[in-house]
């Protein structure tokens, strides 16, 4: 598909989830969908790599780790994941997403871009998403073109989606490499809620 066509994404995509919220009004804001959930993970995120160093992981490795040739390494996905959220965030709020350049060069610099995405999403106000819902969401996509959206389908279609392949491509890259993570390290808020 060329990269000057536009490709819309909205409800038909998840014709179970547009059904169910048509028969039954959502009662869930788009706000707590996105922002705990992604402040819980980039959190994860932190506790993860300073676990894997502290296990003797070295850097090098964390830094080099990738699941294929052609996928980004363990610093890129880091990078996503904080892009995706603070870009989510800033799309369904109507407002510019600050800019954090891809020049971290150690775990300490990931880690403090996940607390520099996390700050940013507490300092935006549940009444920035009023009518996220039904915003139009339009943004470029490499080899796909322009894609829209309306804010739910935005959500549960792609930023939730993506956020979560990096995340979880992050766990592994940590796993693969010998950090002891289990999957209570990744549903780890569970254990803060008890």
């Amino acid at each position: 598909m060329a990269a000057s066509s536009s490709i819309t994404r909205s409800s038909y995509q998840l014709p179970a989830v547009s059904s169910m919220v048509e028969a039954h009004p959502m009662t869930l804001k788009l706000y707590d969908a996105t922002i705990p959930v992604f402040i819980q993970s980039l959190g994860n995120l932190e506790v993860w790599m300073k676990k894997a160093l502290s296990e003797g992981i070295s850097e090098t490795a964390i830094f080099e780790a990738r699941l294929a040739p052609d996928m980004l390494p363990f610093p890129g996905q880091i990078q996503r994941a904080s892009d995706t959220a603070k870009n989510a965030v800033a799309r369904l709020a109507g407002i510019a997403a600050p800019s954090m350049p891809d020049t971290e060069q150690s775990v300490a610099e990931l880690k403090a871009r996940c607390q520099r995405t996390i700050n940013y999403l507490r300092s935006i106000d549940r009444l920035d998403f009023d009518g996220a819902e039904n915003r139009s969401i339009l943004f470029p996509y490499p080899k796909l073109g322009t894609l829209q959206f309306d804010g739910v389908a935005y959500v549960t279609g792609y930023a939730l989606p993506n956020f979560f392949f990096h995340v979880t491509t992050a766990y592994a890259l940590l796993r693969a490499n010998g950090a002891a993570l289990g999957k209570a390290d990744f549903l780890r808020h569970l254990a803060a809620s008890q």
